[in-house]
């Protein structure tokens, strides 16, 4: 889910080049997603074949197939629904080999429980069935694999253990909780925290996995000092997450496919602040923020604030630049709203009316000009035309601002987003240069409204802000970096680091790193607001200029080269 899952499937090329047969990833069987992603198949080796039908006569159901991906990679798919009969049975003996208990109401843990033991399962029933002593590697990603590795080890099975944590389960917890997280790590009394939080079992099986494992890696410098402390085992070794880089032959060919994507995005702009377009899009720079709700850990109070102040400095300074800020985080909703429907209906029938009175136009100029004379203005365009042309701009008046929300909240009273722009007063009104669309839905090419899929609405925009409190990885501003779009990252996210780390200015290659670690959250909303200043006073030809810089740094991000 989330980040985990791109690091597994954008790694399987490299992993699978290397180990050809001998990888095989072993998850969750989910219908709806195998239906449309794994070709299921017969096993290719004997002892894998023999496991899986010792483990299906004993009233398993363990699928083998192909991912359907680049590398596609074996995968051992286990279905944690059809065993659940065996949940009391399995929690009784997690409690007396681990001494942890697991509450019937946390449906999560409860699968994590199935999974853990299944997998144990399959890694001893594998090892059974292999006729030369097998080299098993289990490789276990974040808590909710990690019951598989303690198991392995309290069944003492023939398996080399690494552990990869992700993220902290009490890390997230105590950020999104406004504490100075950072500063008191070392202080912090972990059982108490988890406690109070209600999520004990499921720390106790985060820090069992990472005390049992033989290697514990995690992905960032950030991560690993926060494990130190809170699983209070300093890891091995931190191995950074990458992406698949596909590179562009042509070095100008990115940069026209951001000048496509951003025609895209103009188009629903056009719509979206119909009657309300009295501002230049040529000038206009588009910014955004994605990833998961989480309104203080991934910086959308930080980022609200510096929005507030930008738009002062824009108008104060008499700037001509409009800056089209957009949110895209999935929340509860209800819908699309009627007024975000209607813009785009109505900038569609502009269209129409233009390319019908386009047409005759054009077929009597064509005729004037056969005859061999310069058409009359005058007779080009007839009363029916002027109608037709005033009814279409009349249509496009409206007396309320553009929505600031695409959807229909269901929290509308307390959303935080919603709540702090009521609080700045960001409405889109005419005189503001800094414009908000909140889009509470990820993105989809067959959306109605905004038919961009992530990949595309991303190379679209000029911007990408991350202004994060809680950041283990980082994949937003990395696949920014990979498209050749600047990026604003904090030295809290494993990325910021990573890139601090490597490059002597990353601000000169379009990488701004707002500093939350050291300095207090009024100093931060400062920076993070000077750079947005900056960025809007760069010239088309500068930006232009640092895209190139930006996307050449795509080549630290590659599995080919961290994948070593």
């Amino acid at each position: 889910v989330g980040g985990i899952y791109t690091v597994l499937q954008t790694k399987a090329r490299v992993t699978a080049d290397e180990w050809g047969e001998s990888y095989v990833l072993v998850g969750p069987y989910v219908e709806s997603s195998v239906r449309t992603q794994v070709e299921l198949l017969e096993p290719p080796q004997p002892a894998l074949r023999r496991t899986l039908a010792a483990m299906n006569a004993q009233g398993c159901k363990v699928h083998f197939g192909r991912w359907l991906i680049e590398g596609s990679p074996a995968v051992v798919l286990l279905d944690v629904g059809a065993t659940a009969w065996s949940l009391e049975r399995w929690k009784g003996e997690l409690w007396e080999s681990c001494a942890i208990g697991v509450p019937w109401y946390d449906r999560e843990a409860n699968d994590a429980v199935l999974f853990g033991f299944l997998v144990a399962w399959f890694l001893g029933e594998f090892a059974a069935q292999s006729e030369e002593r097998p080299f098993i590697v289990g490789h276990f990603h974040e808590w909710l694999a990690g019951l598989g590795l303690v198991l392995s080890r309290a069944r003492r099975l023939p398996v080399a253990t690494i552990f990869t944590t992700h993220a902290t389960l009490l890390g997230r917890y105590l950020c999104a909780g406004s504490v100075d997280f950072y500063n008191n790590l070392h202080s912090f009394d972990v059982d108490k925290e988890a406690g109070e939080r209600q999520i004990y079992h499921r720390y106790c099986l985060e820090r069992a996995a990472a005390h049992c494992a033989h290697v514990l890696t995690t992905v960032s410098h950030v991560t690993a000092a926060e494990a130190e402390h809170l699983l209070k085992r300093k890891p091995d070794l931190v191995t950074p997450n990458g992406l698949n880089v596909r590179k562009f032959s042509a070095m100008h060919e990115f940069q026209n496919l951001h000048a496509q994507s951003k025609a895209r995005v103009q188009e629903f702009v056009r719509g979206h602040f119909y009657g309300h377009l009295d501002f230049d899009l040529d000038k206009t720079l588009f910014f955004f923020i994605a990833g998961r709700y989480e309104f203080s850990n991934k910086g959308a109070d930080i980022f609200l604030e510096a929005l507030a102040r930008l738009n002062y400095l824009l108008r104060v300074n008499g700037s001509e630049v409009t800056v089209v800020a957009f949110f895209i985080m999935p929340a509860r909703t209800n819908n699309f709203n009627v007024e975000s429907l209607k813009g785009q209906a109505v900038r569609k029938q502009l269209w129409d009316t233009a390319n019908a009175v386009k047409e005759k136009f054009g077929k009597k100029l064509y005729e004037s000009l056969l005859v061999g004379s310069l058409p009359d203005m005058n007779k080009m365009l007839d009363r029916e035309d002027f109608t037709m042309m005033k009814r279409a701009i009349f249509a496009t008046q409206r007396q309320s601002f553009p929505p600031v929300c695409t959807h229909n909240m269901l929290d509308d009273a307390t959303d935080p987003i919603l709540t702090t722009i009521r609080r700045i007063g960001l409405f889109n009104s005419s005189n503001d240069r800094v414009k908000i669309i909140f889009h509470p839905e990820f993105l989809s090419s067959t959306s109605p409204l905004l038919p961009v899929d992530y990949e595309e609405f991303v190379r679209g925009c000029h911007l990408g802000v991350f202004p994060s409190y809680y950041e283990p990885w980082g994949y937003t501003p990395a696949e920014c970096t990979v498209m050749g779009i600047p990026s604003v990252s904090t030295n809290l996210s494993g990325f910021g680091c990573f890139m601090e780390e490597h490059i002597a200015d990353p601000s000169a290659y379009g990488i701004y790193i707002v500093d939350r670690r050291f300095r207090a959250p009024e100093e931060s909303c400062a920076q993070l607001t000077a750079f947005l200043y900056g960025f809007c006073q760069q010239s088309r030809r500068q930006r232009i200029v640092q895209r190139n810089r930006t996307e050449r740094l795509s080549d630290l991000l590659d599995w080919k080269y961290l994948g070593r």
